[in-house]
Formats: structure tokens, C-alpha cells, sequence
């Protein structure tokens, strides 16, 4: 794993350039420790910086920038092709030499035979590179299938300036250093900020699947930014397997999956330094590390965190998993101590505001994991393309239940709900918990009438997946002169035509959730402490396997991740699977009214707020007095509030 840095600047004197890429490449030094590269060709007005973490090849020959064999293309590059093997073998010989055995030099050799855009295509892995090409004078920006990696850009008046994080755009003197308002509000609806937005002005990430291809001098002639284009449809590949539906029975999917899976862990357990596997006890780690350590010859080292609240607490099933398997296995217990320590780091790991509160756990498990190994594997993405989210089921309940009512009964049902008091539904009522259990567990019967009553009004599935998603809601009048810029959630033309709505929700959540929080999250964090996570799971092939399996294959009788489990069932028994999964997160609830509220009123100051002029400070207090007192859990809420505020302080300050 690696960070990548450039630039597009005319008119740029060599030492300029070699300061400026020496600085880019400082930011990203955590990315990539092992070493630093530069190059530049100022006559065109090209310069790359790469921060290399070697895992393939570990010699000086997978240095970046890497130039290939016939001087035409220079790459800098972060991720990892985990078929560079079967690419080497199909290239024609044409009396190539090489120099070692690095996928860098591979992938180079390919784009010389097949091109860039047909090379990419046979890629199976994680990437995001920048590839110079002097023969068209041309770059490109390519990012992988499912945003895995990273991959930022703006242009300044007649330069471009892009990169693995932001630390590194914003060494250039003309960044533009100021927030998006409605970028913002974006933020506090989701705790994230979805591709292709970014929290500052005019700066982009380039979204999954997509690249971009400059010409140099149409781009100096021109004043506006290339079109992005996407070279892997995810609507289109969704719909293609919905309508070739998997035809065989239940046993042969089961083989197909346990083959896909095998064939994707065990590729991505090629590595010349020493790997190991995140294990958090639930179905996808599980099936993860059960396959790794089928197919390894020594025990492979797990690892795993835990909580004293044995409500959030997954350590003891996770070493229930690593003892069957007989894994080295590690575990840590987090204290509100611990995380404490973490906290002030977040706001400068992430970059961007960023307020999903598993960051904590997702932070500390790297770095205990970094102690042992270089690279590890992750079980990220089986909830979103095997439909293990029990909102999926809610949502689609729910619609059945409330969404044919007429729009004035759910209007006047809601506003019963909203008049009466918290603590008066909490005395008398119980029957509105299970909805909301996903949304948010915490809080009383009370807390989640209301939430439920925010949902009533919805006139289309689209509309309510979004409300069950939103934190901070229109209502809340929360960032000042902030206007949200359109999502795939609000575009309908983005829209899938699938007849299940659980099928909607899940393909929202491939193309904005899984890369805009969860692979955001395992990226950064993993990063922060110079560790490589790879996702098996999210390996192109599974997700395009898991889209053309019929929905009773995913969900069956209630049992979600259904055909997964049959596979794990191959490893382990079913019945030490037979738990509750409690989610990798920590107890913010409690914790900010007890150990972590200190912390937190410093940052929810009135003066602070008012004179930073971005957010609304009554309702932020509302919620935050709600919640001390126990009357209300805001915890989502006012976590993503005290995110962008230590953020602003970080970067502003």
C-alpha cells in the first residue's frame, strides 16, 4: 500500500517542481514508510510524488515512480493486482527483461501491450493510480471498481493537483481552503461525505470505477475540468444480475461462493511480508479467516478488540472463532481511557469530517495489528452485498405496513406522535423498538416513537431509505446558508428499478455507503498506522456473483447473509455462529455523558460555535441537554457535531 501524489503545472522551474513534490510526498509519509519518489518532466508541466509501503517486491525494483520498459508510461500508484501473476504470464514475451517481480512493473507492461483502458479491465484488486503517458501526452486518474482506495483532485486556474489524501493537496499555496456549506450538510446527514463531494470548495474525490484522461494541451486551453467517465457501471452490473438470475440450487451456490471466496482470500494472502486478519467473531471475518487458515500451513494471526460493556463487547466470540480455528490470536480491550487517547488524532487520520464512531475500534485494531504484521485482511462488504443488514428488512416491513396509507393519516399519525411526550411513551408504549433497532439501539421507547414518526411521512421507498439514513434532518435547520447538492439518494434518475425495496436499499449502500464510510473508515485508519487491509469480500467478481443470486438466497426465513453462512458452515459449526452480533462500534452513548463529557462541552461551547458562524448553536444545545439528561439518545447526532468541530479546530487553528 502506498500514497500518490501530482500535479499538472505549466510554466513550473525544476526546483520548484522538486519542492513541491518533496512536500506532497511528506503528507503521505504514513502511507507509505519505506520510501519517497519523485518525478517531474517540467517542459510538459508534469510531476509525480509517490510514499511507498512495500509488500510485493520489497527491493529498490518496486520503487515509484516507476517508469515502464519502453520510456512511454510513469506511474504512481497505490493498492495492490492481485492477478499480476496470470497478467505476467499473458504478455507476450517480446524479449522482456524484468527487472523484478513487483505488480507496479506488471500493470505498466500491460497498459504497453493492451492500453490503459483494456488493461484495467483484466485488473482484479484495489487501486488508485496517476499514469502519465508521453507518447499522447496525456494523464490519467483511475480509481478501483469499488473505492477501496482513495483518490482526490482540483483544479486551480490552469493547474491540476490530485492525490491519495488531502494533506497533500494542501500543501500547494493555492488550495482552495474554504468549507462547502452545502457540502456540509451532506456531512450531517450521513457522518460522511459522499463521492464525488468533498468538505472544501471545488475539490472532488473521483468516484469508484471511474477515471478521468487529461490531454495537456487541450487542458491548458481550456478553463473548465474533464469529465469524469466510469469504466464499470455498478447499476448496470446489478441489473445484469438480477435479470440472469442464478438458476442452480442451493448446494451449487453455495460451491460457486466457497470457490469465488477461496480464490479471492487466498490472493490476497500473496505478500513478501508478514500478514495477518482482522477477526471481530461475526459471519464475514469469520468466513475470511476460516478460509486463510484452510489455506495456510501455520496458524494465522488474528486479531481482535473488546469493550467491559458487554453489550458492545464481540471479543469473546471472536476468541471462541480463533480457538476452533487454533489462529495466534490477539486481543485487546478498549476503556474509555484508551479511546480518549484516540480522539484527538481522528480529525488529522480522516482528513474530511467523519463521524462513524466505529473509527475508534477500526483505529485502535490497526494499530494493535500493525505490532505483528504489515498487511491484513478485512471482512468489510458482506453485509452490503449479501443483505446482512436487519434495516433492509425493517425498511421493507415498514413500507408494506405504512407505505400505501394516505399521505394525511401519515402526516396526522406522526403528529400525534411528535406532541406527545418522550417519557410518556417510554411509561406506556412498546411497540415501535424494532424499526429503529439498526437505525439506533440505544434510548428508550419514547426516543424511538419519535424516530418512527419522522419516517411516516415518506411518499416513496427512496425517500424513506434516506430518512432512515439521515441524522440530522431538514428540519433541523443545523448549517447556516448550507443548500445539500444532490446524491444518489436524491437523484432519480440514479435510481434502480428493482420491485424489492430491499434490493434498493442494498444498492445504495454498494455505491454510496460502503465507499463513502466503511472503506473510507478501514482506509484511513489502517493508513494512519502504515498498515495494508485488503477486502476479499468486495473482491468485483463476488459482488457481481452475490447481484445475480435470488433474493431468497441472501435472506431466508429471517436468517440474513443466508448463502454465506452455508459456506462458513464448511469451516465451522453452526452452532458456535448461533450469537447475537453486537457491530463493531463503541458505546458513545453512555460514554459522553460520563468519561468522554468534558471533552465534549469544551467543544460545544456557545462562543466557539457562534464564532466559527457554520452552525446553528440551539439546536445543537437542544440535543445535547436531551441527551445528558437521559430524555433523548443523540448520540449520532451530536457525535458528527463534535467531529467537525475538533476537525475545524485542526485545520483551522
Amino acid at each position: 500500500m502506498c500514497g500518490f501524489a501530482g500535479a499538472i503545472e505549466f510554466n513550473k522551474q525544476a526546483d520548484d517542481w522538486r519542492n513541491q513534490l518533496i512536500s506532497m510526498a511528506s503528507m503521505l509519509e504514513h502511507r507509505g514508510p519505506d520510501s519517497e519518489g519523485i518525478w517531474f518532466d517540467e517542459s510538459v508541466g508534469v510531476g509525480l510524488a509517490h510514499r511507498r509501503l512495500a509488500i510485493i517486491d520489497t527491493s529498490d525494483k518496486g520503487h515509484q515512480p516507476m517508469i515502464s520498459h519502453s520510456g512511454r508510461f510513469v506511474i504512481a500508484y497505490n493498492g495492490e493486482i492481485y492477478n499480476f501473476e496470470i497478467l505476467r504470464k499473458s504478455l507476450p514475451n517480446n524479449n522482456r527483461v524484468w527487472r523484478g517481480h513487483s505488480d507496479t512493473e506488471i500493470i505498466l507492461e500491460a497498459f504497453e501491450e493492451w492500453g490503459v483502458e483494456r488493461s484495467v479491465e483484466k485488473f482484479i484488486g484495489m487501486f488508485a493510480f496517476a499514469l502519465w503517458d508521453r507518447k499522447e501526452q496525456a494523464l490519467y486518474l483511475y480509481r478501483d471498481r469499488l473505492g477501496i482506495k482513495p483518490l482526490y483532485f482540483t483544479r486551480i486556474n490552469n493547474s491540476l493537483i490530485f492525490g491519495s489524501e488531502l494533506k497533500a493537496l494542501k500543501t500547494h499555496p493555492l488550495f482552495p481552503n474554504e468549507i462547502d456549506r452545502d457540502v456540509l450538510e451532506l456531512y450531517f446527514r450521513f457522518s460522511y461525505i459522499p463521492d464525488p463531494y468533498c468538505i472544501y470548495t471545488d475539490v472532488y474525490k473521483l468516484k469508484p470505477a471511474h477515471y478521468i484522461k487529461i490531454n495537456v494541451e487541450e487542458f491548458q486551453d481550456s478553463s473548465s475540468m474533464t469529465v469524469p467517465h466510469a469504466y464499470w457501471v455498478a447499476k448496470e452490473k446489478t441489473a445484469n444480475g438480477q435479470k440472469n438470475l442464478f438458476d442452480g440450487t442451493e448446494n451449487e451456490a453455495t460451491e460457486l461462493l466457497n470457490d469465488l471466496l477461496r480464490d479471492a482470500v487466498e490472493a490476497r494472502m500473496i505478500s513478501d511480508v508478514p500478514l495477518g486478519a482482522f477477526l471481530s467473531g461475526g459471519l464475514d471475518s469469520s468466513t475470511v479467516v476460516s478460509m486463510m487458515q484452510a489455506l495456510s500451513s501455520r496458524p494465522v494471526k488474528t486479531f481482535s478488540i473488546g469493550f467491559g460493556e458487554e453489550e458492545f463487547n464481540e471479543a469473546v466470540q471472536a476468541k471462541k472463532i480463533a480457538g476452533h480455528l487454533k489462529t495466534d490470536h490477539t486481543e485487546l480491550y478498549v476503556t474509555p481511557d484508551v479511546a480518549m487517547s484516540v480522539i484527538p488524532r481522528l480529525a488529522d487520520i480522516y482528513d474530511e469530517p467523519f463521524a462513524d464512531f466505529s473509527q475508534i475500534p477500526t483505529f485502535l485494531i490497526s494499530e494493535l495489528t500493525r505490532k505483528s504484521v504489515i498487511v491484513s485482511l478485512s471482512g468489510d462488504g458482506g453485509d452490503e452485498i449479501f443483505g446482512g443488514y436487519k434495516l433492509y428488512q425493517a425498511g421493507k416491513d415498514f413500507w408494506k405496513k405504512v407505505g400505501r396509507m394516505p399521505g394525511w393519516l401519515q402526516s396526522s399519525m406522526a403528529n400525534v406522535i411528535n406532541k406527545t411526550n418522550v417519557k410518556t411513551w417510554d411509561k406506556y408504549l412498546n411497540k415501535f423498538s424494532s424499526l429503529s433497532s439498526e437505525y439506533g439501539s440505544a434510548g428508550g421507547i419514547g426516543d424511538k416513537a419519535r424516530k418512527f414518526a419522522d419516517l411516516l411521512p415518506s411518499q416513496t421507498p427512496e425517500q424513506l431509505y434516506l430518512k432512515l439514513l439521515s441524522h440530522w434532518k431538514d428540519k433541523d435547520k443545523l448549517v447556516i446558508d448550507g443548500n445539500a447538492p444532490v446524491t444518489v439518494h436524491s437523484d432519480e434518475s440514479e435510481w434502480p428499478a428493482y420491485k424489492d425495496i430491499s434490493l434498493r436499499m442494498m444498492y445504495f449502500d454498494l455505491i454510496s455507503y460502503l465507499p463513502g464510510d466503511i472503506l473510507t473508515k478501514l482506509d484511513r485508519a489502517s493508513m494512519a498506522v502504515s498498515l495494508e487491509a485488503r477486502v476479499p469480500i468486495l473482491d468485483h467478481r463476488v459482488v457481481e456473483f452475490a447481484w445475480s443470486l435470488p433474493l431468497s438466497m441472501k435472506v431466508k426465513k429471517g436468517t440474513t447473509k443466508w448463502l454465506l453462512r452455508q459456506v462458513l458452515n464448511k469451516y465451522v459449526p453452526a452452532q458456535l455462529m448461533d450469537y447475537t452480533k453486537k457491530g463493531f462500534t463503541v458505546p458513545i452513548d453512555g460514554w459522553l455523558r460520563t468519561d468522554l463529557k468534558p471533552w465534549a462541552e469544551e467543544l460545544l461551547i456557545e462562543t466557539r460555535i457562534k464564532e466559527a458562524g457554520y452552525l446553528n448553536y440551539d439546536s445543537i444545545n437542544q440535543k445535547w441537554q436531551e441527551h445528558l439528561s437521559g430524555e433523548r439518545n443523540w448520540q449520532f447526532h451530536l457525535w458528527s457535531v463534535l467531529m467537525f468541530q475538533a476537525w475545524l479546530e485542526k485545520n483551522w487553528n
